[in-house]
């Protein structure tokens, strides 16, 4: 039987490198810019969407992939008889996951849907940990199992810079954002099963450096940690700096740095940053 097919959103954290060496097939968002529709990964990169969005007069709007795209995709790789595992951002954000799913039902293939409960580089470690066990010829039960495993073992802290781009988006009020920005209010972030928690609040940078020295106390306590990633909006410094420091104590780790995409770009606004590691 052919091996499992792995599928992801363009959410992941994927490089360019580990998508061809694994063969992952990305489903792509779209986002509006002041009326033009772009499509991540084919008619817009992550670091023209930044440029793009700092110039908009509106806030822009991102949308997850047409029902139809799942279902084109899923028929053509489940063609030949492989198992398909989708593994999608989590449903928190965005309808992406719900969409695969309906997306399954509709498909002549084998879909098996999962959501990551997470997003970025984050998912990109289960699309990663799936693909790799995939090519061993393990069937999907052994991948959503590891799938799992990766997920309740991964940890997403992000830093918040600026909240225009929450109070333009309507997450927070807006008379609560002007005092907030007012005020040099910074937040942080942690994504836990699935969901945003506000976990940090304060004023100025030092709530960040005290958010970002928890991460670090978090990580030395860790037994073994797998892989980390360091993601970024328009703020390459921050992303390298916080790299630099995870050096410091794990100084053999590879840490892939990237910009962010548009749908965590649109709602964290520049600046922001994420760290995400996973133990095994």
């Amino acid at each position: 039987m052919p091996n499992v097919k792995i599928v992801t959103d363009s959410s992941a954290g994927l490089t360019e490198e580990e998508i061809r060496q694994y063969d992952i097939s990305i489903v792509p968002l779209s986002v509006m810019i002041d009326g033009t529709v772009y499509v991540e990964r084919e008619t817009i990169t992550n670091e023209e969407f930044m440029t793009k969005m700092n110039a908009a007069q509106n806030l822009p709007k991102t949308s997850q992939p047409p029902l139809g795209k799942f279902v084109d995709l899923f028929d053509q790789l489940g063609s030949d008889g492989s198992p398909i595992l989708a593994i999608m951002m989590m449903k928190s954000i965005s309808g992406t996951v719900d969409a695969a799913r309906q997306a399954a039902q509709l498909s002549n293939a084998n879909v098996t849907v999962v959501d990551s409960q997470t997003t970025d580089r984050g998912l990109a470690f289960q699309v990663l940990a799936a693909a790799k066990l995939a090519a061993t010829g393990a069937d999907v039960d052994a991948l959503v199992a590891e799938t799992i495993k990766v997920r309740d073992h991964s940890r997403l802290f992000m830093g918040v810079i600026t909240l225009d781009n929450m109070v333009a988006g309507g997450r927070i009020n807006r008379a609560v954002g002007m005092v907030s920005n007012l005020l040099n209010i910074k937040i942080g972030l942690e994504v836990i099963k699935g969901e945003i928690v506000v976990t940090t609040k304060g004023r100025g940078m030092k709530t960040i450096n005290k958010f970002l020295d928890e991460a670090y106390a978090d990580m030395k306590a860790a037994n073994h940690i797998a892989s980390v990633g360091v993601s970024h909006a328009g703020a390459p410094e921050t992303a390298q700096k916080i790299a630099d420091k995870i050096h410091e104590f794990l100084p053999d780790m590879p840490i892939v740095i990237r910009q962010t995409v548009p749908i965590i770009a649109t709602h964290a606004g520049q600046g922001a940053f994420a760290l995400h590691y996973y133990t095994d």
